[in-house]
């Protein structure tokens, strides 16, 4: 599985603090680590998702 960042991200931070294993900010907005999520930061990165305040957050499964 893979998470993305989309355009909307307004850099509130939510996701690098619940998972930074996966989500870190960049020029203000969060970016997506490369390459799939590790198990065991599945469900911290899933309650990244579910909290974003403007849900640009995506999981995909390859």
């Amino acid at each position: 599985m893979k998470a993305i960042v989309n355009e909307g991200c307004i850099g509130c931070g939510l996701c690098a603090s619940t998972c930074p294993a996966v989500f870190t900010l960049e020029d203000g907005v969060a970016v997506a680590m490369a390459g799939d999520i590790p198990e065991e930061e599945l469900p911290a990165a899933a309650e990244a998702r579910d909290g974003c305040p403007v849900s640009v957050i995506d999981i995909q499964t390859d």
